[in-house]
């Protein structure tokens, strides 16, 4: 297509030619199992990606070279052994088949990582200095570590070319060990490894000599890097471009990927993925920067989602790839439909980072809004027409999970009717999407609503289906997604009945105006709880933020909850943890709120004109225990076939009436991505 000339030109990285400029950047998948080895889920994870036209994928963000660098956390992928060679194999077929190319990240992670598990070793870094975020002690490298791991190194290279991949990507960004002693922050040494700038610079330089030593000069060996730690004793934009030039001149490397921002801190990290809270390509100009210096090809990936945006920073010869690495998550298929001129079907990152976040809790990567990416071997991507009977669907609900529901068994050529009581689509997406940082969330919302209508789905809104309604419709197959209310009557002396408490919900839909001194109690410590404080906040309320919990949003993931506590903290909301919200009662025009301390059970009060409580939903089974008796299967889905990802028995069997199955909120509650798993896999063989 013309109107992407920018994104379809081939460009060679050494003896490589790259079919299109977009690239699938390194990241840590949790996907390499069994010691740290591609195996079948991984390899599938890549080939979706070949399969879908991307130029190429750099795997295995933070793979480990040496053993005493420990991957048992993320499950990286281990190039410590030869184990890995067989394994590479089937993965450079599987990407390589489909015309893509793919290379790996290579790293020993020096002082980022934890020492309690694995082989129990004993973390190095420069000088002895660990990490905020991991919080693991290390020991000041001697020499004979560095000749050790220098070799490490190389011999990690040596596998992945001998395992067939096109590449590899040294990691001296994110403060592993090469960019470690790179920096005055972590690098106090008074030895040849310290101190000046060529003195920080060899140990990076040595590896990249043994690499290249290794691999010879015809295989690709790039190099990622910062753009500015943003650090005030750190390294900043001009620092960088000086040790890109540095290392550039050796004529060693065939390319650069730079990005902004170290991430040895909660709020530095918060910066390298960024969310939904930034704008788009924040740290263009750091790779731009990094591109006036050197004259090898320089990659960039942090929050390019739109095929149009990668089209911009390519014409204008900001860089010469684009890294679309979030936007492969949530479409695999994203450059096929860009040739097919199918934009509005592409389901674009929203930068919700529940992908990203996983990885950090130490869990496998899944997309919020795509159940299919990384299930590949049994989750279909394109769902094929059925051949067998067409039945009338009809769906009660239209958030996360009867949309997909709808959206699956219109693909399947079934007859869809979507029954929604709201006047718009969404459901607990609609609300979230009213919280200052959450905002474009609602574009689940905005391409399911194009592929409902793309599929000639019936969407009825504004319309409340009762029993007699949805036994009118003389469906096949009823699926309730009827989701769930607030659940604020746990403790009756929060007064709920009297209107003492509200929920989240009341603030962010403008059902209740908010007060001007408010407490927020969230027991939840998700999303809601801090987006309404928020919310609140920007609307001028003096904000109390109390948790049961350990902090206010703790389980909000790491690239997340910094962007929430800097507008908190901007906004001077106070937060205030262990404390059990016991009651709430009224005192002239007045609330009082009783909190207790949950581990000395001391009491005390907080006088103020609003008390918003975050405790969750609770499932709205009213239709569904009207419709369970005379349903065929009794609203049951078989567990076995579901989770098996095999069709549902009841399907195949013959008789009159109708299924009914309930997915998401309505049986309890989880969250937006296993709504959209509960219908990908209940429908997909319908």
């Amino acid at each position: 297509m013309a109107q992407f000339d920018a994104l379809f030109k081939p460009l060679k990285i050494n003896q490589l030619t790259i079919r299109n400029r977009v690239v699938s950047t390194a990241h840590a998948e949790v996907y390499a199992t069994e010691g740290g080895m591609t195996t079948e889920r991984y390899v599938k994870y890549y080939e979706e990606k070949s399969k879908g036209g991307v130029g190429l994928c750099i795997c295995g963000g933070s793979s480990v070279v040496s053993i005493d660098s420990p991957q048992e956390w993320w499950k990286s992928v281990n190039l410590s052994t030869d184990r890995i060679i067989p394994h590479f194999q089937n993965l450079a077929d599987a990407v390589h088949k489909h015309g893509g190319k793919i290379m790996i990240q290579i790293t020993h992670m020096g002082r980022r990582s934890r020492w309690d598990g694995g082989n129990w070793s004993t973390l190095v870094s420069p000088s002895g200095i660990r990490e905020p975020v991991h919080r693991a002690t290390c020991k000041s490298i001697e020499v004979e570590e560095m000749q050790r791991i220098i070799g490490d190194f190389a011999k990690a290279a040596g596998r992945a070319k001998a395992g067939g991949l096109d590449g590899v990507e040294l990691s001296a960004v994110h403060q592993h060990l090469i960019d470690q002693f790179w920096s005055p922050r972590v690098n106090q040494r008074t030895d040849e490894w310290g101190g000046s700038f060529e003195n920080r610079m060899r140990f990076g330089m040595e590896v990249l000599k043994a690499v290249r030593a290794e691999v010879g000069r015809d295989f690709a060996v790039g190099l990622r890097i910062t753009g500015d730690e943003f650090h005030a004793d750190g390294l900043n934009h001009e620092d960088m471009k000086e040790i890109a030039a540095y290392y550039n001149k050796t004529g060693l490397l065939d390319f650069f990927s730079v990005i902004g921002s170290g991430c040895d801190t909660h709020n530095t990290l918060a910066n390298v993925i960024p969310n939904m809270s930034y704008p788009p390509e924040p740290f263009l100009h750091l790779a731009a920067g990094i591109k006036g210096v050197v004259d090898v090809p320089v990659m960039h990936a942090q929050n390019i989602k739109d095929p149009n945006q990668a089209q911009r920073i390519l014409e204008a010869g900001y860089v010469d790839f684009v890294g679309m690495t979030r936007a492969h998550i949530a479409d695999p298929h994203l450059i096929t439909k860009i040739k097919l001129n199918q934009i509005d079907q592409i389901k674009q990152c929203v930068g919700a980072n529940y992908c990203i976040d996983r990885q950090y809790q130490g869990l496998d990567v899944l997309c919020i809004q795509n159940a299919a990416t990384s299930r590949e071997s049994t989750m279909p991507h394109i769902i094929q027409k059925t051949s067998g009977v067409i039945r009338k669907v009809v769906v009660i609900g239209g958030g996360p999970g009867g949309m997909e529901a709808a959206r699956v068994c219109a693909e399947r050529g079934h007859k869809v009717s979507l029954i929604e009581k709201n006047p718009e689509l969404g459901g607990q997406i609609t609300i979230a999407s009213k919280a200052p940082q959450r905002d474009q969330i609602a574009g689940i919302t905005r391409w399911f609503a194009l592929e409902l209508a793309r599929l000639g789905v019936d969407v009825q809104l504004n319309t409340a289906a009762d029993e007699a309604t949805i036994r009118g419709t003389n469906a096949d197959v009823i699926i309730l997604a009827t989701g769930a209310q607030p659940f604020l009557t746990q403790n009756p002396h929060w007064g709920a009945a009297e209107g003492l408490v509200v929920s989240s919900w009341d603030i962010l839909n403008g059902t209740v105006a908010p007060g001007k001194n408010v407490l927020v109690y969230d027991t939840i410590c998700e999303f809601s709880g801090l987006s309404v404080a928020d919310f609140l906040a920007h609307a001028g309320a003096q904000v109390e933020m109390v948790t049961d919990d350990i902090k206010p949003g703790a389980a909000v993931g790491g690239t997340t909850f910094p962007t929430y506590y800097r507008s908190l903290y901007e906004r001077e909301v106070i937060m205030s943890s262990d404390l059990v919200l016991e009651k709430v009662y009224r005192e002239g025009d007045k609330l009082v709120a009783v909190l207790e301390n949950e581990y000395t059970g001391q009491q005390e009060e907080r006088v103020v004109d609003q008390v918003v409580v975050e405790n969750g939903v609770r499932p709205d089974e009213r239709l569904y225990f009207q419709l369970k008796q005379d349903s065929r299967n009794k609203g049951q889905i078989d567990i076995e076939a579901l989770y098996a990802a095999k069709p549902q028995p009841a399907l195949t069997e013959a008789a009159d009436g109708y299924l009914l199955y309930r997915i998401g909120d309505c049986v309890a509650q989880r969250n937006t991505h296993a709504a959209i798993y509960d219908a990908l896999r209940l429908c997909k063989d319908f």
